[in-house]
């Protein structure tokens, strides 16, 4: 059985806590200007003194800047803040500046073994086995208590039981908001109507004549239509990741790139309107889980924190990165997203090892 572990928030009856000043601001100069000096959030828990009492910020995001509104913190993205706001400044971290990070969060008991050990972290020799277990007994949680975002690549289309799999995990309610790209939603459509992804049969994966031609179509016929929806219902579309959402209510975001085709209907062109979009999740996220993309996961890591503030209640954010590269599940950890965990393997048996072991 799943439990969150306890946070045990800063002691800010202590004496220093008491005499550290209250957090400093300046107004924003311009639109999407800050001032000099200006402070930058992280993926931890972040509090700030305001009018002598120590607050956290609920919704953060690693190197927003902070405006104070109403007495509340607020990471905002640099391009959104406005002339006038009140930006926090100041780099210290301690709460000499007014302002803590609890670098620590969820792990402040000692450890208890060597100092000294062997394969600490994951590599393509570690055995996933009790990683698989705790990610059910997480999942299962999650479905009743959290919000999972999925972000995932186009390989999960390429094989027909990982397509399959991933459909029932939304049916199922594993899945409460899906982020990827055009290619994603193309292959996944395009096996509904050739039975191929990018033209390879995606069970015998035999290659098929003329198949380069398939996604293409795809995109036409569902920009014909207009939308997902008119595409399904004129369709009869019953199989898939795309009609899993659509019949569930499940809300995606595809981010578009400068190599698409088409793109389908529904796809954010501008890259800033379609990072907004997925901090509306992102905000919410209590679990992620990222297959073998690793431009969508960097993305998607660098926006989500650490932490959750649930019914007011702080608990961990759980990040899991799943590629057949070593280099890529490893990556994230350089660009800041400290708390991800790496299973490393081929994310057509991760996502079946998940269908097989998860109750509907």
């Amino acid at each position: 059985m799943f439990t969150l572990p306890d946070y045990i928030s800063p002691d800010f009856t202590e004496d220093f806590f008491q005499k550290a000043p209250n957090v400093r601001t300046m107004p924003a100069p311009l639109d999407g200007v800050v001032p000099e000096n200006f402070y930058a959030t992280t993926i931890y828990p972040e509090y700030f003194k305001i009018h002598d009492n120590w607050r956290l910020m609920s919704e953060s995001r690693m190197d927003c800047v902070v405006v104070i509104t109403d007495d509340l913190p607020q990471a905002i993205e640099f391009r959104n803040v406005k002339k006038g706001d009140s930006v926090v400044v100041g780099r210290q971290e301690g709460g000499e500046n007014g302002v803590y990070v609890d670098h620590f969060a969820f792990s402040k008991k000692p450890n208890k073994g060597d100092n000294f050990s062997f394969r600490t972290s994951n590599s393509r020799e570690t055995a996933y086995s009790r990683d698989y277990d705790r990610l059910y007994e997480l999942l299962e949680f999650e479905r009743e208590h959290g919000y999972i975002l999925w972000v995932l690549g186009p390989a999960v289309t390429f094989d027909q039981d990982s397509r399959n799999a991933m459909a029932h995990l939304i049916s199922s309610g594993y899945v409460d908001a899906l982020f990827a790209g055009n290619a994603l939603a193309t292959h996944d459509l395009e096996s509904h109507f050739f039975n191929t992804a990018l033209g390879q049969d995606i069970y015998s994966k035999e290659n098929k004549s003329m198949g380069h031609y398939h996604h293409i179509e795809t995109i036409n016929r569902a920009r014909s239509c207009g939308s997902f929806e008119k595409l399904i219902e004129k369709y009869k579309i019953e199989d898939g990741i795309v009609s899993a959402c659509i019949k569930n209510e499940i809300p995606m975001v595809l981010a578009g790139s400068i190599r698409d085709d088409g793109p389908l209907p529904g796809v954010y062109a501008d890259a800033y309107e379609a990072q907004d979009a997925l901090r509306t999740h992102t905000k919410k996220a209590t679990t992620v889980i990222c297959l073998a993309t690793q431009l969508h996961t960097i993305a998607t890591g660098n926006m989500t924190p650490s932490y959750q503030v649930v019914d007011g209640v702080v608990r961990p954010v759980y990040f899991y990165s799943i590629d057949i590269s070593e280099f890529v599940v490893n990556k994230l950890k350089d660009r800041g997203s400290l708390s991800s965990k790496a299973i490393i393997t081929n994310v057509q048996d991760f996502m079946v090892n998940l269908q097989r072991n998860l109750p509907e």
